[in-house]
C-alpha cells in the first residue's frame, strides 16, 4: 500500500550519504522495494539547526516538483527532527508536509552534547576544527560543530523550542529507543556509559528515552536493544537487520492507511 505523499528521509548529525556510506543503511532501498517513493535529505551532516532546516526545504521543495506532489511524509532521526521543526515553525513550511515521524529526536537535549560543549576550549577547540574541516571535504556547506554541540545541550538556551502550535495540523508521532546495556553496541558503548552516569532512566546511547517523547509517542521502535546508530542501520547486528527494516515498513504502510 502506497503512501499518497512522498517519504523524505531526514538524518541527524555526522551520518549522511557520502560515497558507500548510506545515512540509512538499506532502509531507503528495502521501502522503495515495497513500493514507496522514498527520498533520503541531503543536507549538511554538522550544520546548524537553521542551516539544515533552509538546505532541507529547498531538497523537500524539489521533491514536491519532481513528484508532482502537495506535500511530503518526513521520518526524522535525531537531529534530524529538530531541524524539520525548525523549517516548519520558521520557514513558512507547514503547507509542505503531511506528517512528521520522529526517530530518537532529542527534544530536550542530550548530556552527551552538555559534556562534550563544557570541554575546556584548549581540548574542544581543535575536536570543532577537525569535525568542521572533515564534513566540508565530503560536502557540507556550512559546517558548525561548535553551534550544533550547544543547540543539543539540555540548558534552556541549549535546545531551539518545539512549538506544536505553528503545526498546522500536521500529524506528528514520536518513536525512542534504547541499549540494555553498553556491550550491545560498541560504537556507542562509551556515549551510553556517559549517560548513565550523569542521568537515570533508559537511553539509546545518546539521546534519552524522555527527550525523545513529543507529540503522540509512541513508545520504542523495537521492543530490544538497539541504539542510538543502529535504528538507522549503521553498523547493524545481522539479527537486528529485518527487525528494522521491517519497523519502516510497518511505519509507512500505517503512514499510507491514516491517508498520507
Amino acid at each position: 500500500m502506497k503512501t499518497k505523499y512522498p517519504i523524505v528521509l531526514v538524518h541527524g548529525i555526522m551520518l549522511k550519504d557520502v560515497l558507500f556510506v548510506k545515512a540509512f543503511g538499506k532502509i531507503e532501498k528495502r521501502l522503495k522495494e515495497n513500493g514507496f517513493s522514498v527520498h533520503t535529505a541531503d543536507h549538511d551532516g554538522m550544520g546548524s539547526i537553521e542551516n539544515n532546516a533552509r538546505q532541507l526545504k529547498s531538497f523537500i521543495e524539489g521533491v514536491l516538483s519532481s513528484e508532482g506532489a502537495e506535500k511530503v511524509n518526513i521520518i526524522a532521526h535525531s537531529k534530524g527532527g529538530l531541524d524539520s521543526l525548525y523549517m516548519i515553525n520558521n520557514l513558512d513550511a507547514s503547507d509542505k508536509v503531511a506528517s512528521i515521524t520522529f526517530l530518537c529526536t532529542p527534544h530536550k537535549g542530550s548530556v552527551i552534547a552538555d559534556k562534550l560543549y563544557s570541554l575546556p576550549k584548549i581540548v574542544r577547540g581543535p575536536l570543532v576544527f577537525w569535525f568542521n574541516l572533515f564534513y566540508r571535504m565530503f560536502g557540507d556547506e556550512s559546517p558548525d560543530a561548535l553551534t550544533v554541540c550547544r543547540q543539543l545541550c539540555t540548558s534552556p538556551d541549549g535546545i531551539l523550542a518545539a512549538d506544536e502550535e505553528k503545526s498546522g495540523g500536521i500529524f506528528m508521532q514520536s518513536f525512542s529507543s534504547k541499549m540494555e546495556s553498553h556491550k550491545d553496541d560498541f560504537l556507542m558503548s562509551i556515549p551510553h556509559v556517559i549517560s548513565h552516569y550523569y542521568s537515570s532512566g533508559e537511553t539509546d546511547g545518546l539521546v534519552s528515552t524522555d527527550s525523545s517523547k513529543f507529540a503522540l509517542y509512541r513508545g520504542h521502535c523495537i521492543e530490544e536493544s538497539v541504539s542510538h546508530s543502529e535504528i538507522v542501520d549503521f553498523m547493524t547486528k545481522k539479527d537486528k537487520k529485518e527487525k528494522i527494516y521491517a519497523f519502516y515498513t510497518e511505519l509507512c504502510t500505517e503512514l499510507a492507511q491514516l491517508g498520507y
